[in-house]
């Protein structure tokens, strides 16, 4: 247990060690670990679920928007062929899902994942939803401010707690691909 690099949260510990804050299929990612960096520059803070959605939570935790990443799924077609793909963006910006998303993933129509879809296709809860522990068929697309980033915090694939990483460790997710203007 130590002290989170950012926001007013009572403790911080390796994600990988707290395995009751992190949706099941996050837990598996983590105890398989197969990122860049250490898994247990991976930490999580254990937070009220009824705050999970980005503003209530950076009011209470003192967590800028800028600070925050969302995970939005997105669900992308050419004719009857639909690629799932996960984009995270800093909470200050709105993903570009009909520019630069519709274009990098070769659709003709790009847009968000419906809520019950999602929910059922990454095993997490909706306003959890985070890039470790998805499909590893799903590309990862990472804003730039994202993959720069000291730290940023990311659901936990549960309401119940947030994932406080770097931004490199997102980059070096696999499948991930960092984009410039990705964030809008």
């Amino acid at each position: 247990m130590s002290a989170a690099p950012i926001g007013n949260f009572e403790a911080a510990w390796p994600a990988v060690d707290r395995a009751d804050l992190v949706a099941a299929p996050v837990a598996k990612a983590l105890a398989g670990w197969a990122g860049a960096e250490p898994v247990e520059s991976v930490l999580v803070v254990d937070t009220d679920p009824e705050l999970a959605d980005t503003g209530n939570f950076g009011e209470a935790y003192g967590v800028a928007p800028e600070l925050s990443a969302n995970c939005v799924v997105v669900a992308a077609k050419r004719g009857q062929d639909v690629t799932y793909a996960a984009c995270m963006v800093l909470a200050s910006t709105r993903a570009d899902v009909n520019g630069l998303v519709r274009k990098h993933l070769g659709a003709r129509k790009a847009s968000f994942a419906p809520m019950d879809e999602a929910v059922s296709l990454t095993g997490m809860q909706y306003g959890g939803i985070t890039p470790i522990g998805l499909p590893d068929s799903w590309p990862v697309l990472v804003d730039a401010a994202v993959a720069d980033a000291p730290y940023v915090v990311i659901g936990s694939g549960n309401r119940r707690g947030k994932i406080i990483v770097p931004g490199k460790v997102l980059a070096g997710l696999p499948g991930a691909t960092v984009l410039e203007g990705l964030g809008l």
